[in-house]
Formats: C-alpha cells, sequence, structure tokens
C-alpha cells in the first residue's frame, strides 16, 4: 500500500512539473536551446483590454520566483510568445514591444535604442498572425537570440538590452501584472 501511494505522489509530482496550458496553448515543460535545456518556470495571459493577446512561457535554468534575480541575472532563460488573437498585427505588436521597453527603463531607452529598433524589425518583417510563435533566448556572452516560428531572426547583444527586454515582463513596472505573477509561478 506504501509503494502505491508512493507511486501515486511521484506521478502527481511529475506532472505539476510537465507542460501547462493557457488560453487552448500548451506550453511545454522544458525547451531545448543551443546550449542547454530550460525548464518552464510559469506561464500567464497578456490581456489587453478584452483581448487575450498571447499566451507567454518563462523559461529558466532552474525554478525561480525571484523576478530581480531573473531580469539582473547572467544566466541563460527564455520567454515564449504565442500570438491567440486576430487582433494582433505587426505594427500594434511593434509599437506594444516599443512600449514596454519604455516602461521597463523608465524612458531610458538612448542607450540601446538602435538595439531596440534592430529588435522591433524582427516583429515587422513578415506579418504577425493568430498563430505565431516568438521565442526570445537570452545566451550569455552572446545576447538574446529571437526565432519567430522556430526560424531564427536575430541576435541582439548586450546585457542592458536583456535586461530591459525581460524586465518588460518581470520588471517593477511590468506590462502585465497578472501575468508577472503567472511567469513567477505564482
Amino acid at each position: 500500500m506504501k509503494n502505491l501511494l508512493l507511486i501515486a505522489l511521484l506521478c502527481i509530482g511529475t506532472y505539476a512539473d510537465a507542460q501547462l496550458t493557457l488560453n487552448n496553448v500548451t506550453l511545454a515543460a522544458k525547451l531545448k536551446t543551443d546550449k542547454s535545456e530550460l525548464v518552464l518556470n510559469g506561464g500567464g495571459i497578456r490581456k489587453k483590454a478584452f483581448f487575450k493577446v498571447y499566451v507567454a512561457g518563462l523559461y529558466t535554468t532552474a525554478k525561480s520566483n525571484n523576478a530581480d534575480a531573473l531580469v539582473n541575472g547572467d544566466q541563460e532563460m527564455a520567454v515564449r510568445l504565442q500570438i491567440t488573437s486576430s487582433v494582433v498585427s505587426s505594427s500594434n505588436l511593434s509599437e506594444s514591444i516599443r512600449e514596454g521597453f519604455t516602461k521597463a527603463t523608465k524612458g531610458n531607452t538612448a542607450a540601446i535604442q538602435s538595439r531596440i529598433d534592430a529588435f522591433i524589425n524582427t516583429f515587422s518583417k513578415e506579418e504577425v498572425k493568430e498563430g505565431d510563435i516568438f521565442t526570445l533566448v537570452y545566451i550569455p556572452g552572446e545576447g538574446v537570440k529571437a526565432f519567430k516560428n522556430g526560424k531564427f531572426q536575430s541576435t541582439t547583444t548586450g546585457m542592458d538590452f536583456k535586461k530591459a527586454l525581460f524586465g518588460i515582463w518581470l520588471g517593477a513596472d511590468p506590462v502585465d501584472a497578472d501575468l508577472k505573477k503567472g511567469l513567477l509561478g505564482s
């Protein structure tokens, strides 16, 4: 009987570390990168007005609920965004990202503005549509690698850029407080 209980608890524990489904989007429990395998830290839904615009998943080397440590740390991490609304377009997503950088840096974007502009170009190369998946992977010493639907788009260098980017979702004044809680597994 004890063995059956132990097996049941192990299965529940394994399932708790498994994938997460939000708004009909399944976030895998792990994300394989060129350098390592990251674990799903948490996930959430980005809401704007009445729309659920995307589902985000945060992947880290080890689970953490410390937003400051994640934003400021020089460890590999990734965010995966899946567009879930047809109201999202390349232009309004680009504008939202620009606003996110301004908010995350408290308006101090001058030092990274050219990199922000180049990064945002990643989202306007071709039209964004419902179902598109963007994966943004920070690799220490290399920068943030952006992928759209699994296809490499660009690399943006600099720890200052990484901090601003992840600050959009995890900073002191995030774009969506509920999304931040979800990404932190809260």
